[in-house]
């Protein structure tokens, strides 16, 4: 499904409710980040255990079965304290589920003046913005991917979902890294990260109408939904960045994190597995 078919509603209920995206009620943007081939020959990443989507503050009693259901045993928070209250979004309490604070900007990333300058950048230059975005996200990101990776390296029998507010730019990169790490090339990569536009679908009046009530974004809109995109092309251009910078995703791994060749190795044997198909 194209995003010039999104106005069909009937087919983008069929796609919201198929394989990648699942269906958990009150959490928007939510899908599994498996099933892509890798570099291994005949190997895919692990399904049904990694999950990304948006804010989980909305979720029904119904989604909160939905989630136990996919086996979800921790859910992780890139968002800031800061953000949180902003918008009035707490974190919800689902039995058997544990939720980790692992907040990827520091309170400074939504400072009036900082928001409406990082907002205007989309008014001129989305891709560049984009990557200046993508560049602080990594930058400040290593603790808070860290928790993650550790979970995953650890806990591979446990899945686990990370989710910021709309589930796009913060939890894209972090799915981006992984997928990069596990082997699956740029293209697939960039597949993943565009789904956003469609994930997003259902969620944008409920985004506009928060957008509004903050001059920041009601005085940009043009530029405010430039954000609110998820182009294949920038998530390839941020993946070739880090090449430049770093030598690949081990490099700024390495650089930002903790963790080592033997921790990437391990946490390769827990996702990268033979496909089915064979």
């Amino acid at each position: 499904m194209s995003p010039g078919d999104l106005s069909d509603t009937d087919s983008l209920r069929k796609v919201l409710s198929s394989p990648p995206f699942v269906i958990v009620e009150g959490i928007i943007n939510i899908r599994e980040v498996g099933g892509y081939p890798t570099a291994q020959p005949g190997h895919i990443v692990k399904q049904s255990y990694l999950f990304r989507s948006g804010e989980p503050s909305r979720v029904t009693d119904a989604g909160k079965q939905h989630l136990r259901s996919l086996g979800v045993k921790k859910v992780f928070d890139f968002r800031s304290e800061v953000e949180i209250a902003r918008y009035n979004t707490p974190t919800p309490t689902i039995d058997g589920v544990e939720f980790v604070r692992a907040p990827v900007s520091d309170s400074e990333a939504y400072d009036p003046v900082g928001l409406a300058a990082r907002v205007k950048r989309f008014g001129t230059n989305e891709l560049e913005a984009f990557i200046m975005l993508y560049t602080e996200i990594l930058h400040t990101g290593g603790p808070a991917f860290e928790k993650v990776l550790i979970h995953i390296r650890d806990y591979p029998e446990d899945p686990c979902l990370v989710h910021c507010t709309a589930g796009k730019d913060r939890t894209g990169v972090f799915a981006a890294l992984v997928l990069k790490l596990l082997g699956v090339d740029n293209e697939d990569i960039a597949k993943e990260y565009s789904l956003t536009t469609i994930g997003l679908q259902p969620a944008l009046p409920m985004l506009v109408a928060r957008f509004q009530k903050d001059p920041v974004f009601r005085d940009n809109m043009e530029a405010t939904m430039k954000m609110a995109g998820a182009k294949s092309e920038t998530i390839v251009a941020v993946l070739q960045a880090i090449d430049e910078k770093h030598g690949g995703v081990e490099g700024y791994l390495r650089t930002y994190t903790s963790l080592r060749d033997e921790d990437f190795d391990r946490i390769r044997q827990n996702l990268v597995i033979q496909s089915s198909a064979l």
